[in-house]
């Protein structure tokens, strides 16, 4: 088959002696030049985010990295106890349970958040605002990036990263816009429901630039860290036993009818 002009990659290549990378130098260019937070924007954004898109990215990865004995973390336990010699199985299968319900609502949120953008060009941003919020509420479907099975009433991650948002000059347009929508969301609800970490990376991330279909992924990245955390920890514990033991207990066998 002839070459295509059209197909090609720009994402990296290597020969015998050297390694290119977005039209970049490896190892004269990249490596000791750039952080790994640096390096992950670059290879999806084309470009090296300015100091605070960075700092606002590190903050973020850091804080989804972990957060006790999540889903996540208990698959990739039990994984890690029923193939013990293969250590990328365990992190590979909890990073499965990042999705529409944990982690990955980041990407739900933010594309609410563009979704009420463009109707606002229509109806004004009040009534876009409600409109979203009410439809939401009036199909019993949750509001992507709020509410928290744990932290109440507030999830205490979200000030801490609008704060460093706000130090780095990136608690702009959808900052303010999630704001607006959480005050809306706690007037249809009749209750206060908070915008939960995930919620806050969502506007985080439009505010720095990241593209819609990178921020589950980067969730991914981020979640991998505390895994291999939560697989060493279970290599020397063998908690996957205990929690096994506990599941047959809190739901036990019964015969149907």
């Amino acid at each position: 088959m002839p070459d295509s002009p059209s197909l090609c990659t720009h994402t990296g290549f290597s020969d015998a002696r050297s390694v290119r990378v977005r039209g970049k130098d490896l190892l004269g260019e990249l490596v000791g030049h750039c952080t790994f937070t640096e390096m992950l924007y670059f290879l999806t954004c084309g470009r090296k985010p300015d100091p605070g898109q960075a700092r606002v990215l590190d903050a973020c990865l850091v804080t989804l990295a972990e957060h006790g004995l999540t889903p996540s973390a208990v698959i990739a336990r039990l994984m890690a106890d029923s193939v013990p010699e293969e250590p990328q199985v365990a992190v590979a299968g909890g990073l499965l349970a990042i999705g529409s319900v944990f982690a990955g609502t980041t990407e739900d949120c933010a594309r609410m958040l563009l979704d009420i953008e463009r109707a606002s060009q229509r109806t004004g941003i009040d009534e876009a605002i409600a409109g979203r919020v009410q439809a939401l509420h009036d199909g019993r479907r949750p509001v992507p990036g709020f509410g928290h099975a744990t932290h109440k009433p507030d999830d205490p991650r979200t000030p801490r990263l609008f704060e460093i948002a706000a130090q780095a000059g990136y608690a702009g347009r959808y900052v303010g816009l999630l704001q607006r929508v959480g005050a809306e969301v706690d007037r249809i609800h009749g209750r206060h429901l908070t915008i939960n970490a995930t919620g806050a990376m969502g506007a985080l991330f439009l505010e720095i630039g990241i593209p819609l279909q990178a921020m589950r992924c980067y969730s991914v990245v981020s979640r991998a860290a505390g895994l291999v955390g939560h697989l060493l920890e279970e290599q020397a514990t063998h908690s996957a036993r205990a929690i096994w033991q506990a599941s047959k207990r809190a739901v036990p066998y019964r015969d149907p009818g």
